[in-house]
C-alpha cells in the first residue's frame, strides 16, 4: 500500500493507521451480516407503493446506532398522514472532527422498492439468504450496503479512537424511491442550517462492479403522461370518430425529432446525448370494432444539462400543434415525476479526489468521473453549491427478484468511506 500513488507525501504513521482501520474493517464481516439481515426484515416501502413508510426500519436502526458513541444522533420527521407513525423518518448521526466548519457527509436512505412478483424470488425477500459472499434480499444493495458501509467506516474511526480532519455524518433518508419529498428534499427545505457551505457528500447510491465510477453529475429526469382526447365511434365508420389511438402513435413516432432538437454531446455521459422514449401504455377500449376516443401513453426523459425541462416540454407542445390539427384531437401533458439536474461536482474537489484515491487503495484500479442518466440525492445538496462524490461498487441488481450483496464489496465500501474520511482536509 505504500507504493500507491495516492499516499505519496503521507507520513508512515499515516500509513499505518490507514492499514489498522482497514484490518479493523476486515473483522466486521459478521456486523454486516447481522446488519443486513435486520434490516431486510423489516418492509420500509413507501405509502404511495402500497408501504407504510420508514418508521419501523428507523427504530431498529436507531437502537444500533445508540450502540455506538456517536456525538449526537437526532431523528428528523417528514409529516405524512399517509405512513404508520403519520412521520416518514431522517436519522443523522454525527462523529466530530478536529475542524467543527467543515462536515463530510455520507447519505443513503432508509426506503425500498416493493419485491415485485414474489414467484421470481427463490426465498421470501423479506428474510436474507446468505450464499457464500453473497447476500439476498429486498433492499441489500439498494441501499442497505451503502448504509452499513457508512456505519462500518464510522465504527472503525472510533474503535482507533481516530478524530477525522473533518467532521463525519452519517444521514439515513426516507422517501428516495418515491422523489425525496419526505428525505432530502424536505432536509433541505426545512433544516438548511444543517449543512454548511464547506460541506461535502459521499452518496452511495450508484456505481459499476468494478468500482471504476464516481459519479459527479446528472441528466435531468422528465417522466410524463401524455393523453389523446378525440371522438369514440364504431370502426365500421371510422369517419365519425377521431381515433386518439393513432393521433397518439403519430406522436410518438415524431418524438425521434427531439433528439435532433436537443442534440448536444457530453461524453462525460453515457450515453452522451439527451434520450426521450415513449414507454408505459394505458389500455384503451376493451373490443375490437371500437375506435377510441381516448389514449394514455408514457414518456422517459434524460436531460443532458444546459437544456431545462420547460424547453423540452415546450418542444413537445410544438411537435404535438400540428398532429392535433391533422386528426382534429387535444393531447395533455401531465408531468409524473421531474427531477432538475444540477450543476456537476467538479472533478478536482477534495471529495472527488479522496474518494478516487481511496477506490485506488482499498479495490487496486483507477476511477473515472462521469455523469449518469437517473437522479440520486447528490444533486439536492449540489442545488446548495456543495460538492457530492456517487459512489458504490455494486452489481446492479437493484429492484430484481433476488436482490443482492457482496459482501466483499460492502466491506471494501467501508474501508473507502473511511479511508476518504481520514484523509479529507479542505
Amino acid at each position: 500500500m505504500e507504493g500507491c500513488p495516492f499516499l505519496r507525501g503521507r507520513t508512515r504513521g499515516e500509513t499505518n493507521l490507514e492499514q489498522s482501520i482497514l484490518g479493523r474493517i476486515d473483522r466486521y464481516e459478521d456486523l454486516a451480516i447481522d446488519l443486513q439481515r435486520g434490516l431486510v426484515s423489516i418492509p420500509a416501502i413507501a405509502p404511495s407503493n402500497g408501504g407504510t413508510g420508514e418508521l419501523d426500519k428507523a427504530e431498529w436502526l436507531q437502537e444500533r446506532l445508540e450502540e455506538l458513541p456517536f456525538d449526537r444522533l437526532e431523528r428528523l420527521d417528514a409529516p405524512d398522514p399517509a405512513a404508520k407513525g403519520g412521520v416518514r423518518p431522517n436519522l443523522v448521526a454525527r462523529w466530530n472532527g478536529l475542524d467543527p466548519d467543515r462536515t463530510l457527509w455520507i447519505v443513503g436512505h432508509l426506503d425500498v422498492v416493493p419485491p415485485g412478483q414474489l414467484g421470481l424470488w427463490k426465498t421470501d425477500p423479506f428474510a436474507l439468504r446468505v450464499e457464500g459472499r453473497r447476500l439476498y434480499g429486498r433492499g441489500v444493495e439498494d441501499n442497505h450496503q451503502g448504509m452499513i458501509a457508512a456505519i462500518l467506516a464510522a465504527r472503525s474511526l472510533m474503535q482507533e479512537k481516530l478524530r477525522p480532519p473533518t467532521n463525519l455524518a452519517l444521514l439515513f433518508a426516507a422517501d428516495e424511491e418515491t422523489g425525496n419529498r419526505f428525505g432530502t428534499d424536505f432536509l433541505v427545505d426545512h433544516y438548511p442550517e444543517m449543512f454548511g457551505k464547506h460541506d461535502s457528500f459521499i452518496v452511495p447510491d450508484c456505481g459499476k462492479a468494478d468500482a471504476t465510477l464516481v459519479e459527479i453529475s446528472e441528466k435531468s429526469v422528465l417522466w410524463l403522461r401524455i393523453r389523446t382526447l378525440g371522438r369514440q365511434s364504431h370502426a365500421a365508420v371510422p369517419e365519425r370518430g377521431r381515433n386518439a389511438l393513432v393521433a397518439a402513435s403519430d406522436l410518438i413516432v415524431k418524438l425521434h425529432e427531439l433528439r435532433h432538437r436537443f442534440d448536444k454531446v457530453d461524453p462525460l455521459f453515457v450515453p452522451p446525448t439527451s434520450t426521450f422514449v415513449a414507454t408505459k401504455r394505458e389500455a384503451n377500449v376493451p373490443n375490437i370494432n371500437t375506435i377510441p376516443g381516448e389514449d394514455v401513453f408514457y414518456m422517459d426523459c434524460r436531460i443532458l444539462p444546459g437544456y431545462t425541462i420547460a424547453e423540452v416540454m415546450g418542444a413537445l407542445e410544438d411537435l404535438s400543434r400540428p398532429i392535433a390539427r391533422k386528426y382534429q384531437v387535444a393531447f395533455e401533458f401531465d408531468p409524473v415525476y421531474v427531477f432538475e439536474s444540477a450543476a456537476p461536482t467538479p472533478v478536482e474537489s477534495p471529495v472527488v479526489r479522496e474518494v478516487m484515491g481511496a477506490i485506488q487503495t482499498v479495490y487496486g484500479v483507477r476511477s473515472t468521473p462521469a455523469g449518469i442518466g437517473g437522479g440520486t440525492m447528490a444533486a439536492n445538496f449540489r442545488r446548495l453549491g456543495l460538492s457530492a462524490a456517487v459512489f458504490s461498487r455494486v452489481e446492479n441488481t437493484a429492484h430484481q427478484p433476488d436482490e443482492c450483496c457482496n459482501l466483499d464489496n460492502l466491506l471494501g465500501d467501508a474501508k473507502v468511506f473511511a479511508l476518504a474520511s481520514f484523509r479529507l482536509r479542505g
